[in-house]
This record gives C-alpha cells, sequence and structure tokens, in this order.
C-alpha cells in the first residue's frame, strides 16, 4: 500500500544515506549566519546606526527563532 501525503498530495521522501551531512552543513550555516549576524549588530550599535540595529536585531532574532525550532543548540550570546 502506497501512503500519499494529503497536505501535499505527494508521495513521502525516503530519507537518503546523507540526511545527516544536510543536517551538518544546515546547522553550521545557521551558526555562521548567527555569528556574523551578531557581529554586524556589535558594529551597528558602535557607529550608533539605530536603523541598521533594528535591522539586525530583528535578523538574530529570526536566526535563533530558526535555529529554535530546528534543535539547533547556540552558545551564549555576545550581544
Amino acid at each position: 500500500m502506497i501512503m500519499i501525503d494529503r497536505t501535499l498530495g505527494t508521495l513521502p521522501v525516503p530519507p537518503t544515506h546523507d540526511e545527516g551531512a544536510h543536517m551538518d552543513a544546515f546547522t553550521a550555516g545557521l551558526l555562521q549566519r548567527i555569528q556574523n549576524t551578531e557581529s554586524d549588530l556589535s558594529r551597528a550599535r558602535e557607529s550608533g546606526d539605530d536603523f541598521l540595529v533594528d535591522v539586525e536585531q530583528s535578523e538574530l532574532e529570526d536566526l535563533r527563532r530558526i535555529a529554535a525550532e530546528h534543535g539547533v543548540q547556540i552558545g551564549a550570546s555576545t550581544v
């Protein structure tokens, strides 16, 4: 019996042998983006650019939310 995903109307995608590698790349990329955004936020604060501070803070909050949704542990924030 073939099970069709009713929400998508498609067959489920079987896991691949390298699924863990994709998650590792996702995690590494996400952690790198968080680190870069924290650095950008610090620079924006130092320059006194309030608009850029708001933009970077929002980006950081989004990245942290994505990390939490995917069970990615992030270290202590520097900002």
